[in-house]
């Protein structure tokens, strides 16, 4: 493969910014179809973006001769069956995230591409992003010691009233997203932290539906332990009265804290005083990581975010809502 050709299945609204201009604008990467089931926006996106191709069907899209890559950009339920098309095609995939709704669907992705020999990626692009990896770094150079556990805290307030459950955002219908919004935007924190402290290998959780809007959990808690040694705790509530957003790491030596999603500086606290990094985020989120994603395609780098990698984060959200799901 001498460039990356992309058709994106499904341009919703994370492809508008986040990611559809990146994958034009990479370096080795262009977008040459877009596919949504609506002619009509699926054309008017083509349009806008510049793209030469449009699509109503995925089959198609996927058959295209011209694409040699393509990106799953559609809502988590449709994730494994896009995949496996395209593993069955011969060609690699980028799928957003959650990687699927369940670990389970995740293993058959991975053995899907696996089988046809072509590369799994997963759109946690924060382990790409400059402010993440600065905290990488601090933490490599022993900024803050031996680091020893870690806090996790994402509070939100309850989503705007809607009437009807079939009004209810996809993102907390569990038949599509597989859950609540603990596995849309929980999952960004739990994937970070395996990225900058090791995988997890012991985990466990509760969750609980107290602000009754919808019908999966709304508050979770959960405690783990890294590989490395560090041990971790974590609260997610979106039916908060007021929103948190802090992860903090403490070590023998100090502290680094930092937000998930607000855009605020990175702070370290020593013995030596309190520094604060200002980083600001890309103009395109995924920018950084769709990079690293055509170098890998291209043989002149390696992803950090892989199928491999995104599995594991699905198994700890599985085994933090397991209680929860079996009731």
């Amino acid at each position: 493969m001498r460039e990356v050709r992309w058709g994106i299945i499904g341009c919703g609204a994370v492809t508008e910014v986040k990611s559809g201009p990146a994958l034009q604008k990479a370096e080795g990467s262009r977008l040459v179809a877009v596919m949504r089931r609506n002619a009509a926006l699926a054309e008017d996106y083509a349009r806008r973006h510049g793209v030469p191709r449009w699509y109503a069907d995925a089959g198609a899209l996927i058959a295209d001769p011209e694409v040699n890559a393509v990106y799953v950009a559609t809502p988590p339920a449709s994730h494994r069956d896009y995949t496996l098309q395209a593993a069955a095609a011969g060609k690699p995939v980028y799928v957003e995230k959650p990687m699927a709704r369940t670990h389970a669907e995740c293993l058959e992705m991975i053995a899907a591409c696996r089988e046809a020999g072509v590369g799994l990626y997963v759109a946690y692009y924060r382990r790409a992003q400059p402010r993440f990896l600065k905290v990488r770094d601090l933490l490599a150079a022993g900024a803050i010691g031996a680091p020893r556990t870690v806090t996790a805290t994402l509070h939100q307030r309850p989503l705007a009233d809607v009437s009807r459950p079939e009004d209810l955002p996809w993102r907390v219908r569990p038949e599509i997203s597989g859950g609540g919004l603990f596995l849309d935007v929980g999952s960004h924190t739990l994937d970070l932290l395996d990225y900058l402290l090791g995988p997890v290998g012991w985990v466990q959780g509760e969750a609980a539906n107290l602000g009754a809007q919808y019908e999966p959990e709304d508050t979770v808690v959960g405690a783990w332990r890294h590989a490395s040694g560090v041990h971790g705790t974590g609260s997610w509530c979106f039916a908060a009265g007021l929103s948190a957003d802090r992860v903090e790491i403490a070590g023998s030596a100090g502290r680094i804290a930092f937000a998930s999603f607000a855009d605020v500086p990175v702070v370290l606290e020593t013995a030596d005083g309190v520094e604060e990094l200002a980083i600001p985020q890309p103009e395109h989120v995924q920018q950084p990581l769709i990079q690293a994603v055509v170098d890998d395609l291209l043989g002149r780098g390696e992803s950090p975010s892989t199928g491999e990698s995104g599995a594991r984060t699905s198994w700890v959200m599985d085994r933090i809502l397991a209680g929860y799901r079996a009731r």
